[in-house]
């Protein structure tokens, strides 16, 4: 405002009613020039206006036809939806509906079917049962027809009912013994053929991989003495001595007048080998009476019974065997002064343990347990005579009393088969053990028993009918049967070979096998003039 006061002190009276002027025509014409500018602003505002009111309602018009199309195509939509969806109900209708019209027509005619079946079955039965009462009728004739014609044949023939039911049962017997022998002619054939061959392979090979010597031993021995004086001094005043040897050893001394020997025998090889030492011990100490014979048995058991021991040990040594209870052991070595035949039982076991393993290896089975079992199959030998049974039984007691289990149980229990074989190593045992007890030498028997024997074994050929003749050979191992051959045919022979060796396993007692033959033969005769 200061500023603007020199500037309005020059102006002159000119400018000053110029000022006025346009004072005076701003406040007549600004109005007017405001109204003016105001209505064209209404009016371009209004066109404005008019404008978005007119494309408002375009767009509008727009969208409400959008939208009404929009609906009419949804109603579309959805009302050929339910029009598919209707004509699909109707048609899965009609589709029931000729189903259950199908199935009406299936039942209907299989009601018309069950009828004819039900009509065509009343009608069978009624002509079943007029047959069962024409077949009673024709049953009736015929039995009364057979019972007028068994009186007259038995009247015609002479027989009793019961001699016509015998002569009927023989001549069936007869003609089922000739089949039944070609049946087993027939299988023995085909099993020997297959059977023989892996057999002797397998036993072939065991015997040659375990060669062992053997020696028979008896159940006497001669003590040499150096003279007639010494033998007196041995049966003492009155017997005093000889009385007091065989009551501390439990055997039997012979004195005989057999020059320069005393016999001692006793079936107990452990004291007969006491009573055999101390003997010489006393021979060679010269001083024999009561008191001294009885310290020097007494010294000799007690050697004896660690002699047992190392026996044992070295046999499971020699086996190659472990976990054995000393008892077992002690018993093992108990069966060196154990004889079979005069086959040493101890040499005989150890024979048998290296059998059954060659044996069980063949078979692909477990050598060690086989082992195990042929070593310990005897052990019942080693007990005394106090024990009841026979020495399967007796040794399977003792060794489950000291922790053996199955299958050298069974194998020690079921070796000569008093009690059924659970496992394949008892069958293996009992062939090792009869490979053992019979290889040539290995065991002897009085000739008394040999020629029993021989004796059973023909009596029992001979018992059989249709055989003419029999011989035990090859020192009892084979026995030569001559059958009838008008008697007896082919296939029967074989039959009666069948049931011989049967008979002779099951009543006899011998080591090994024996082979039985049996001969049909034929003979054509004519002479010639």
């Amino acid at each position: 405002m200061l500023a603007a006061a020199p500037i309005l002190s020059e102006l002159g009276p000119t400018a000053w009613l110029a000022i006025g002027l346009a004072f005076v025509i701003g406040i007549v014409l600004g109005p007017l020039l405001l109204r003016i500018v105001t209505g064209q602003s209404m009016k371009k505002a209004r066109a404005q206006a008019e404008e978005l009111v007119r494309v408002a309602q375009q767009e509008a018009r727009t969208l409400a036809d959008k939208a009404r199309v929009d609906a009419e195509k949804s109603a579309l939509a959805e009302r050929q939806k339910f029009e598919k969806e209707a004509q699909t109900s109707r048609e899965e209708i009609r589709e029931t509906e000729r189903r259950l019209a199908k199935k009406e027509d299936q039942i209907d005619r299989k009601e018309q079917s069950l009828t004819a079946k039900e009509q065509n079955l009343e009608r069978e039965i009624e002509s079943t049962r007029q047959k069962q009462a024409r077949l009673d009728q024709r049953e009736g004739e015929l039995s009364d027809t057979l019972a007028r014609q068994k009186e007259e044949l038995l009247r015609v023939s002479g027989l009793s009912m019961d001699q016509a039911r015998k002569m009927l049962l023989e001549k069936i017997e007869d003609d089922t013994r000739h089949e039944a022998a070609t049946v087993v002619r027939d299988i023995m054939d085909k099993a020997t053929g297959e059977a023989k061959e892996k057999a002797r392979e397998i036993t072939l090979m065991a015997v040659q991989r375990y060669a062992a010597e053997h020696a028979a031993e008896s159940t006497v021995r001669t003590i040499p003495i150096p003279s007639d004086d010494i033998k007196g001094r041995i049966i003492g005043r009155e017997g005093r001595n000889i009385r007091a040897i065989e009551k501390a050893t439990g055997v039997d001394l012979i004195v005989d007048d057999t020059p320069g020997v005393i016999v001692v025998s006793c079936f107990d090889k452990v004291r007969q080998q006491v009573a055999a030492e101390s003997l010489m011990k006393l021979i060679e100490d010269g001083r024999i009476h009561p008191a001294r014979i009885e310290e020097v048995v007494a010294q000799v058991q007690k050697e004896m019974e660690e002699r047992i021991g190392k026996y044992g040990r070295d046999a499971v040594m020699e086996v190659k065997l472990k976990g054995l209870h000393p008892k077992v052991v002690e018993a093992m070595g108990r069966l060196q002064f154990r004889t079979s035949f005069g086959q040493n039982i101890l040499r005989h076991s150890i024979e048998v343990a290296y059998i059954s393993q060659i044996i069980a290896d063949q078979l692909g089975l477990k050598g060690d347990i086989a082992r195990r079992c042929g070593f310990l199959h005897d052990i019942g030998k080693a007990m005394d005579h106090e024990m009841e049974g026979g020495h399967p039984k007796i040794g399977m007691d003792f060794a489950a009393q000291f922790g053996e289990k199955e299958p050298v149980l069974n194998a020690i229990g079921g070796h000569h088969a008093d009690i059924p074989a659970t496992s394949f190593y008892t069958p293996i045992v009992m062939a090792a053990d009869a490979v053992s007890g019979a290889r040539p030498g290995a065991r002897r028997e009085s000739l008394e028993r040999y020629i029993q024997r021989l004796e059973q074994l023909q009596d029992i050929a001979l018992s059989f009918g249709g055989v003419n003749e029999a011989y035990a050979i090859q020192a009892g191992r084979e026995v030569r049967v001559m059958v009838d051959a008008k008697r007896v045919g082919d296939d029967e022979a074989y039959f009666i070979a069948k049931k011989i060796a049967e008979r002779v396993s099951a009543e006899m007692t011998f080591p090994g096998e024996i082979k039985v033959t049996v001969l049909r033969e034929t003979r054509a005769v004519e002479v010639a003039r």
